[in-house]
């Protein structure tokens, strides 16, 4: 289990650790298409992606980045922070062969109420540093000596 991150501990500017998937297959698009019920071809079928859409190769999907922000979000919050928001928008396309790297950057934090409330920058890296997901994200940590953030968090405990 990971340590307890406290309100407390972090500061602006600091980094969370990256989260590192790849590099990505055909196969693990196809999987998560799958799961997704996302049957675009786009993400199956090489000749129609390259041929019809003139892509580069299939492509790995939208839902897939949204999840993976989330959970470098999710794992740098422990079970005892909360991811509260995240904005991200997509600004480039990946293929197989691509390894992605996570990123968070803390911008900023205050205290409301008994809770610590962290501000970050997002995105998602590619092997070659191209961003092609920036965001931000607003997570929810507990103050040492403080209560727990609940589950589920509700927003009406920052007042």
């Amino acid at each position: 289990m990971a340590e307890t991150v406290y309100f407390e501990n972090v500061a602006i500017g600091d980094d969370i650790p990256v989260l590192t998937k790849g590099p990505m297959t055909t196969a693990h698009i196809v999987r998560w298409s799958a799961a997704m019920e996302n049957w675009h071809k786009i993400h199956y079928d090489w000749r129609y992606a390259t041929e019809h859409d003139g892509l580069p190769d299939v492509l790995i999907n939208g839902s897939w980045k949204q999840h993976v922000l989330a959970q470098v979000l999710s794992d740098w919050a422990g079970e005892t922070g909360w991811l509260w928001k995240m904005n991200f928008q997509y600004r480039g396309m990946n293929i197989p062969g691509d390894t992605l790297f996570a990123w968070g950057r803390i911008t900023g934090k205050n205290q409301r109420g008994n809770y610590g409330v962290i501000e970050l920058e997002i995105g998602l890296k590619d092997q070659n540093g191209k961003e092609g997901s920036p965001g931000t994200a607003t997570v929810v940590l507990p103050l040492r000596g403080g209560p727990a953030v609940p589950y589920p968090f509700d927003p009406a405990a920052l007042n």
